[in-house]
């Protein structure tokens, strides 16, 4: 009997341990077991100064460029084009021959000065009453077109007379003395090289933070240096088929390196602000439709949606969804879920 007994004891034990152990491997399963808080790093949201920096290509000129023509076809009898010189504004740059116009003047001139006379007797003979009012009346006509042709005649020795038409420097010439002339002939070039434009287009969507007075900073092509401009007009409407829009500039500096013609960078901070939020990239949580940041309410997470602007490499604007003074989460986002406790280990203020 006393060995039956300890049979049952030991068998009772055995079934006792065996449910012990069983409760204590449901107790160590993960669901059961005791999470405590996730450990994050984390940004405090600010107001800080942000700009939105756009390089777009440009070219200088200069800030006035004509090609030099002749108004009337003709013979060049004299030529003074100082290439590479600068020339005054009025500065006799080319004569064509006008003898012919010359002398249908001086022709002009001695009938006006017989038709003068006319007039003077026949006024005496008004007087008088030796002739009529309408005879007299076609003598003072024929003074006044008179007149009119001398004028008309000066206008056209004029025209044989190319001049600068503005103070600038001479380019290359391309004719010689002798040469016959057309309208169509280049004599040369002229630039008003005093001060300098910078043209170039930007996009649309900066259009509208492009105005007069707008401080531009540029560099040419090979240059060493940055040099600056200002606005002075822009195009009247956005090209149709670019999608820009033109502005030109006037350089404000003279240096060795602004040439015209040459390329520029140029270089514009659009959307200058100093009340931007502004908040690391890698915080930013992208889905189908929205994008979603976490912040720490108390020691939880809240999901929220925002919206952002402008990014640099770092770095994205939060133009809605974020208020400063937000403790936005930066690290371990996939384990986070909606009400997940969380500790901060690192808190980044700038």
């Amino acid at each position: 009997m006393p060995l039956k007994r300890s049979i049952w004891l030991f068998f009772a034990f055995l079934m006792l341990l065996a449910a012990c152990e069983k409760k204590g491997a449901s107790e160590r399963t993960p669901g059961n077991r005791p999470r405590g808080p996730i450990i994050v790093e984390a940004f405090r949201v600010q107001l800080s100064a942000m700009s939105e920096d756009v390089e777009v290509p440009g070219s200088l000129l200069a800030a006035e460029a004509t090609q030099i023509k002749s108004e009337v076809s003709g013979r060049i009898i004299q030529l003074n084009i100082p290439e590479g010189g600068i020339v005054p504004k009025g500065y006799l740059l080319a004569k064509l021959f006008d003898e012919d116009l010359q002398a249908q003047l001086r022709k002009l001139q001695v009938q006006l000065q017989i038709a003068i006379k006319t007039v003077e007797r026949q006024k005496e003979l008004l007087q008088i009453q030796g002739i009529s009012q309408q005879d007299f009346d076609l003598s003072a006509l024929a003074v006044d077109n008179l007149k009119a042709d001398i004028q008309t005649t000066k206008i056209a020795v004029s025209k044989t007379e190319i001049r600068a038409p503005y103070e600038g420097e001479i380019g290359l010439r391309s004719v010689s003395p002798g040469a016959y002339l057309s309208p169509n002939d280049i004599i040369t070039t002229l630039r008003d090289v005093s001060k300098l434009k910078l043209e170039f287009s930007v996009p649309e969507k900066y259009a509208k933070s492009i105005t007069k007075g707008y401080d531009i900073t540029f560099r040419v092509d090979g240059g060493q240096f940055d040099h600056h401009a200002v606005v002075m007009a822009t195009e009247g409407n956005i090209e149709p088929t670019t999608r820009t829009l033109k502005v030109r500039a006037i350089v404000q500096e003279k240096h060795a390196e602004l040439v015209p013609g040459v390329f520029a960078k140029v270089n514009l901070r659009l959307g200058k602000t100093s009340s931007a939020i502004m908040l690391p990239s890698q915080a930013i949580i992208p889905e189908a439709r929205n994008k979603r940041v976490i912040v720490m309410k108390k020691d939880s997470a809240a999901f929220r949606i925002v919206q952002t602007g402008i990014r640099d490499s770092s770095y994205v604007q939060i133009v809605k969804g974020l208020q400063p003074g937000d403790t936005v989460i930066t690290t371990g986002l996939m384990a986070i879920r909606p009400g997940s406790k969380l500790k901060i280990s690192k808190l980044v203020v700038k």
